[in-house]
């Protein structure tokens, strides 16, 4: 007797799709996406995993041989799906976890071009998102410790004979749906942001966004923490090398940088620009009423006046809800003092140049050049993470 073999039918038949109408819509980005690591920064095909954990978060990232872990630039599709949902939800329009479109929609959106070769290299996003594994306890049931899926559950296209490609269709997981649905979780995103190359770039403005927002003082990270924070492989003297030249060249859209020192330590200040209307957070964040005013770890917020861009009563929002692990109490004392220290001492730097010349000016720290280094690299030697400042990633 020939035994039958039972066959599941595909989630796409239990939801209903929505279907994506147009491609104006202000870029939109989950905030849990924005701050931990759950992207290659490197082009070049990742599989080592990204294990991260500070305090009681733990994100587990996992790659299959044959396509390599999702990338910061893969990660376009997941920014454009939320903005499509939020514009919906603002429109009052019935959203799903199914989305329905035309590639020329979403590839025009985030700023590619759309002739065979960027069509084959979204189909190759789209299966590096599906086979690509994240284990977290970010946002756990009452009685769940860990969930565990994928960036896109599936996905299918619409093709004619000829091979042209008349529609596509992805379904997000519920994780992702769910964080992007709940208004607190989403922040407006500058649309410049897509035609950023680098990805440290990327990903370094993903971490601006979310914790300097718009705040005068901005938001301050000493070097080894963001290295944690940003999953690289690379050694934490490479990623300071990487972050100087950054530094130089000012690419960030809304946000400068500058380089502070004391002693052997090095810090990065993120610093708001004057706010394009474009980049606006969005109204029912809440963000004050989950944030206080104290030190963090990632660094002190200081009002240093002569970087104040806004009256204070014109800021009704600080991103000051930083999440925990960017908190740690050790790097809070270590931080605090040199930072205290090195807002003094630029005062009165700027003293004396107000009583030479009359006026004020911020100036950039600036390094010798070096060799170029590439913006993170699938190293052959994985080495474990650590939890002090300077581990490797």
């Amino acid at each position: 007797m020939q035994r039958r073999r039972l066959i599941t039918p595909s989630e796409r038949n239990t939801l209903d799709p929505f279907v994506v109408a147009t491609g104006d819509a202000r870029p939109r980005d989950q905030r849990d996406l924005m701050e931990r690591p759950f992207f290659s920064l490197a082009k070049a095909r990742r599989v080592v995993p990204i294990l991260y954990e500070a305090g009681d978060v733990r994100v587990e990232v996992l790659a299959v041989q044959e396509h390599g872990m999702a990338t910061i630039w893969d990660a376009d599709v997941l920014i454009w799906a939320a903005s499509q949902i939020v514009e919906a939800e603002n429109l009052g329009l019935k959203t799903s976890r199914l989305l329905r479109f035309t590639p020329y929609q979403l590839l025009t959106a985030i700023g590619r071009e759309t002739g065979a070769r960027d069509y084959k290299l979204l189909k190759g996003a789209l299966t590096r998102l599906q086979s690509t594994v994240i284990r977290t306890n970010i946002r756990h049931g009452e009685n769940w410790r860990r969930h565990q899926f994928s960036w896109i559950n599936e996905w299918e296209e619409l093709t004619h004979a000829d091979g042209r490609v008349e529609g596509m269709e992805f379904v997000l997981p519920d994780w992702f749906y769910r964080g992007v649905i709940d208004r607190s979780l989403v922040l407006t995103i500058d649309p410049a942001y897509f035609r950023l190359t680098g990805g440290i770039e990327r990903w370094l403005y993903r971490v601006a966004r979310k914790h300097a927002g718009r705040q005068p003082g901005g938001w301050l990270f000493d070097i080894p923490h963001l290295h944690e924070k940003s999953g690289s492989l690379v050694r934490v003297s490479d990623f300071a090398l990487q972050l100087r030249r950054i530094v130089l060249r000012q690419p960030l859209p809304g946000y400068r940088l500058r380089i502070e020192r004391d002693g052997r330590r090095e810090l990065l200040r993120i610093l708001p620009t004057p706010v394009d209307k474009a980049v606006e957070a969005i109204g029912t964040s809440h963000a004050a009423l989950s944030g206080f005013r104290t030190q963090t770890v990632s660094g002190l917020r200081t009002h240093e006046p002569q970087l104040s861009l806004w009256p204070e009563t014109t800021i009704p929002a600080f991103n000051l809800e930083s999440n925990s692990e960017s908190n740690f109490l050790r790097r809070a004392r270590d931080v605090e003092k040199p930072i205290r220290s090195t807002a003094g001492s630029h005062d009165v730097d700027v003293a004396k140049t107000k009583g030479r010349h009359g006026q004020q000016t911020n100036s950039i720290t600036s390094f010798p050049k070096s060799a170029s280094a590439a913006d993170d690299t699938s190293r052959a030697q994985h080495r474990p993470r650590s939890g002090k400042p300077g581990g490797a990633s």
